[in-house]
């Protein structure tokens, strides 16, 4: 086990501290960094006495179960920090600290499409939600959903019946699928694409879980697709999101006189952009994915520049928040003088620059 990965599971595990408090935290301090800290510099981070004795003390039973579990194949524990981590997901206000990940992580990062609907979902609507998915994963665009009964199951089953990736967002830990029912069709995902939760892997499912799921749906996706909706749905709120986070939301028009399309139809009105055809919706997603790939391959490319560039990990921990030259020592495990000598060579070839507090790297670098 890492020294990092422990101060990932040691921060997930503080009581009542928030996803958003988090990445506030590590925006300023790697975790293992708290180790070193006084209490007085913790409640500065906002941490409440009960929280930082959380932090001093943390349950070690849950860190231990949460490392048996990803010891296990194809499992895998994903913080802010690792390079697996999705970007799109990452922009996202309040993105999950931590990942849990039953199945191929990399699929996170590729171009996907959400789809969503509802539970209660009318045959025509199940079949469409199948035949669009199918298509899409014909196309390469892997298609997120929430593994729960209607479309989101019809959803996930029409990726894989085209021979393509599909991701689940679960409302409970890894450990605990939910619905029931959809157990064969869990073991069909992990096999052709990934479960993936923020919650501990023996959570069981919780109402006030499912709101919280559906950010990640949306912050996965390059936009999200409702089938089905009723006026007062979990689909609506992962529509909203979806916009919040600078999403695209496609809608198909449904029945006047189906109560599950109301909600569908009323984002039509609202201004979603109404799908009639497969062809329509490829045309669509065709035009966003390959914004998702175009956006892979600068990802790429800049990590092969990064690698020709001098001393790549000190460069890649100087953001454009200012780092103390004691941070950088630690994360890099070097000498405080072997880094401030690297530095200096940094700023004599215009990649980083000195500034009150630390370091931040030039546009250059």
């Amino acid at each position: 086990m890492s020294r990092e990965l422990e101060w990932w599971l040691r921060l997930a595990a503080v009581p009542r501290l928030g996803s958003q408090a988090v990445s506030k935290i590590i925006s300023r301090y790697p975790p293992h960094k708290l180790d070193e800290m006084e209490d007085i510099e913790l409640a500065a981070l906002g941490l409440k006495p009960a929280q930082i004795q959380a932090l001093r003390q943390p349950d070690f039973s849950i860190i231990d179960k949460c490392l048996t579990w990803a010891s296990a194949p194809g499992r895998h524990i994903i913080s802010l920090t690792d390079s697996r981590y999705p970007y799109l997901l990452k922009q996202i206000s309040g993105a999950p600290p931590l990942l849990f990940v039953d199945g191929d992580p990399h699929i996170l990062s590729l171009p996907q499409l959400a789809m969503v609907g509802s539970r209660h979902a009318s045959n025509d609507g199940l079949s469409l939600a199948h035949a669009f998915a199918k298509e899409l994963a014909a196309h390469d665009v892997v298609v997120t959903s929430g593994l729960a009964l209607g479309i989101d199951g019809r959803a996930h089953r029409g990726a894989l019946d085209g021979k393509g990736k599909t991701i689940a967002v679960l409302g409970s830990g890894l450990e605990k699928i939910y619905p029931a029912r959809h157990r064969q069709l869990s073991d069909d995902i992990r096999e052709n694409g990934a479960l993936v939760s923020e919650l501990w892997p023996w959570s069981p499912p919780k109402p006030a879980f499912f709101p919280r799921r559906n950010r990640i749906i949306s912050g996965l996706s390059t936009g999200v697709l409702v089938v089905e909706a009723a006026m007062k749905s979990g689909s609506l709120i992962t529509a909203r999101l979806a916009l919040e986070q600078g999403r695209d939301v496609f809608a198909l028009p449904g029945s006047i006189h189906n109560p599950h399309a109301k909600g569908s139809n009323g984002l039509i009105k609202q201004g979603a952009f109404l799908v009639e055809s497969v062809d329509e919706m490829l045309e669509q997603v065709g035009a966003l994915a390959g914004c998702a790939i175009n956006h892979q391959l600068e990802v790429a490319q800049a990590q092969v520049l990064q690698e020709e560039l001098p001393f790549p990990e000190l460069l890649a921990n100087v953001g454009n928040e200012a780092r103390c030259v004691d941070v950088l020592a630690e994360i890099c495990d070097e000498p405080v003088h072997e880094i401030m000598m690297q530095l200096l060579e940094l700023e004599l070839q215009g990649l980083v620059t000195a500034v009150p507090g630390g370091y931040v790297r030039t546009r250059r670098g």
